[in-house]
């Protein structure tokens, strides 16, 4: 697949170097563009932003740069904004873009967006949660890992990611490994009991257990 990110700070993708993204790239399973919006400007000080219509504080990045990378690009959907307003980003997005040929992320920064490029550029918007981002470079990393990872080549182990956390299911159950005890904290015993009947149920049952008691917490 091919992966586009637009922003105004390319060196903040130097990670994609790194790691499961790297070694996805070296599988030759994805390829990575990162464009620097503001090579889409037209005056001399490069300006990818301005003032709000209706006043009132913070800088709004203009559509104009948006909407010319992307036709330069050619690309195809999925666009993603990444937007506080957006939908929660989840496990389910990060297979559907694996299944795919080519996501593009725009990236805003500062205030906000011209909501015309989230109504006609993108075509969807999505956050990491409930907060706010110094800009959508952050988001976009963590969306490009959680599909990246899943892609063929990109894990040692790629059988490990269906045992992951809602992969079809809610929570995972916890981990464990050497030693057996440390500083009087014992590994479960199920676990070492080589019974893997037990130790499938053992794992089920947390992974349930987990997922009632922290999304009940988080309100989910």
């Amino acid at each position: 697949m091919r992966i586009n990110v637009v922003t105004i700070f390319p060196e903040f993708f130097a990670p994609l170097a790194l790691s499961i993204p790297a070694r996805a790239a070296a599988a030759g399973q994805v390829t990575y563009r990162v464009v620097d919006l503001r090579d889409y400007t037209h005056d001399r000080h490069r300006s990818v932003d301005d003032y709000p219509y209706g006043g009132g504080a913070g800088m709004v990045m203009k559509p104009e740069p948006f909407f010319e990378a992307v036709e330069a690009l050619a690309v195809t959907a999925p666009i993603v904004l990444t937007s506080a307003r957006g939908r929660r980003f989840n496990q389910a997005d990060a297979v559907r873009f694996a299944a795919g040929e080519e996501l593009t992320i725009l990236c805003g920064h500062y205030k906000d967006v011209d909501q015309r490029v989230a109504d006609h550029l993108a075509t969807e918007e999505l956050s990491l949660g409930d907060f706010v981002l110094s800009g959508g470079e952050p988001a976009a990393l963590a969306m490009i890992d959680a599909t990246v990872r899943l892609l063929p080549g990109a894990m040692s182990d790629h059988e490990s990611a269906f045992s992951d956390s809602f992969w079809e299911r809610g929570l995972s159950a916890p981990s464990y490994t050497r030693p057996p005890v440390f500083r009087g904290h014992a590994v479960p015993d199920v676990l070492l009991s080589g019974d893997h009947a037990r130790i499938a149920e053992w794992r089920r049952s947390e992974g349930e257990r987990l997922t009632r008691e922290r999304r009940a917490r988080d309100g989910d």
